[in-house]
């Protein structure tokens, strides 16, 4: 009989030597492995894990490879980081929504390699969650009434790391997510498709939506369409040459929906917000907050810039329709030279524009069918 160590241990190597979970490999040296006799089943602060030792050895070989593979998923998605604020909302919904996600992915993986691996029984399964993120499946949780009925074969604590170890901790799994997706294409492995979206190219979004707010807000007001921006065009995307240099009106639109209000993302946003008003110096900015409703509208000239830097959270949380901001801007007769849209994406979208419009989303397999899209991290 083998101890739980040596299991796990074992286990280990057939991850890192078959061809469908080789690019794991960094991934699951990450953080610290225990075994405790105190832990009912897997524990993951999404750094360390701790296996119950009675957990562990009551698992089939597959089952044990499976749970392994779920623990690297908490940590290949950074969920102790950038998921954090769905734990402070309700942590047995964000734990919930974390497992379907990670559970789909593995499920599959199942299917595909029978002989590699199996799901332990109790693991959240849901066919319907396919293709969304943490954040949409919380928030469909949320909607059904919270089901906080728990299930799942581990358990999360998302606030046992500081702000400096999740810092960290997200670079050390972003470079461990790099040499895995190295390893296994040298080796004639099949990395996972999540591997080859979480190691896509990331553009400079702060120099793109810099760009386009300096090319679509000057001159806005004698803009032509006759002659198309060099700057734009090797890109595939097609703005207008403007010909005067007045800049009267800016206007923010937040997806306050959930996914984005309260997250890391927002301070960053907002100071780059600030260093374009300063650049361009618009008469008037707005920010407005929007879910599938209008939830506030602030006004910000060249005197009150930097308060907006310190915005840090909005009211909001409802569904999604950023539509209804863009009908508000144009109700309003506000005129915006320029309007900025930061959303995750999931929204219905205007068949047309009137005017200059960004989207500056976060989850990469989205894009405006209108207006211009830059994806940001």
């Amino acid at each position: 009989m083998l101890t739980a160590e040596q299991r796990i241990e074992k286990a280990h190597v057939r991850i890192m030597n078959h061809p469908a979970t080789m690019a794991y490999t960094s991934l699951i040296m990450v953080g610290d492995t225990r075994v405790s006799d105190e832990v009912p089943t897997a524990y993951t602060n999404g750094r360390d894990k701790t296996y119950g030792r009675a957990f562990v050895n009551s698992l089939s070989d597959k089952e044990l490879v499976g749970l392994i593979l779920h623990e690297a998923g908490h940590i290949m998605y950074q969920h102790a980081y950038l998921w954090k604020h769905l734990w402070k909302k309700n942590s047995d919904v964000a734990n919930q929504a974390a497992d379907y996600v990670i559970n789909i992915e593995l499920h599959d993986m199942s299917i595909a390699y029978p002989e590699l691996l199996a799901l332990p029984a109790n693991g959240l399964l849901d066919n319907s969650y396919r293709g969304m993120n943490t954040q949409q499946v919380f928030d469909l949780l949320m909607q059904n009434g919270g089901n906080t009925g728990g299930g799942g074969f581990d358990s999360h604590d998302f606030e046992d790391l500081s702000a400096d170890e999740c810092e960290a901790l997200s670079k050390e799994v972003e470079s461990a997510i790099r040499e895995g997706s190295y390893l296994s294409g040298k080796k004639g492995g099949n990395a996972p498709v999540s591997f080859a979206e979480l190691t896509a190219p990331k553009v400079n979004w702060h120099e793109q939506l810099r760009a386009f707010a300096i090319d679509s807000a000057k001159g806005s007001d004698d803009a032509s369409w006759r002659k198309l921006n060099r700057r734009w065009l090797s890109a595939g995307v097609l703005v207008p040459a403007s010909e005067s240099v007045s800049v009267p009106r800016i206007s923010i639109v937040f997806d306050v929906s959930g996914s984005i209000a309260g997250s890391s993302l927002v301070s960053a946003f907002m100071s780059e917000v600030v260093s374009i008003c300063n650049l361009l110096k618009p008469n008037v900015v707005d920010m407005i907050c929007c879910d599938a409703a209008i939830q506030s509208h602030d006004v910000y000239d060249e005197t009150s810039y930097a308060q907006l830097e310190q915005l840090r959270s909005f009211k909001g949380g409802g569904g999604t329709d950023m539509r209804v901001a863009l009908d508000y801007i144009e109700k309003q007769g506000l005129n915006p030279a320029v309007v900025v849209v930061l959303t995750d994406g999931y929204t219905p979208y205007p068949t047309e524009l009137s005017r200059p419009t960004l989207w500056a989303i976060t989850s990469r397999n989205r894009a405006a069918p209108v207006g211009t899209t830059i994806h940001i991290d």
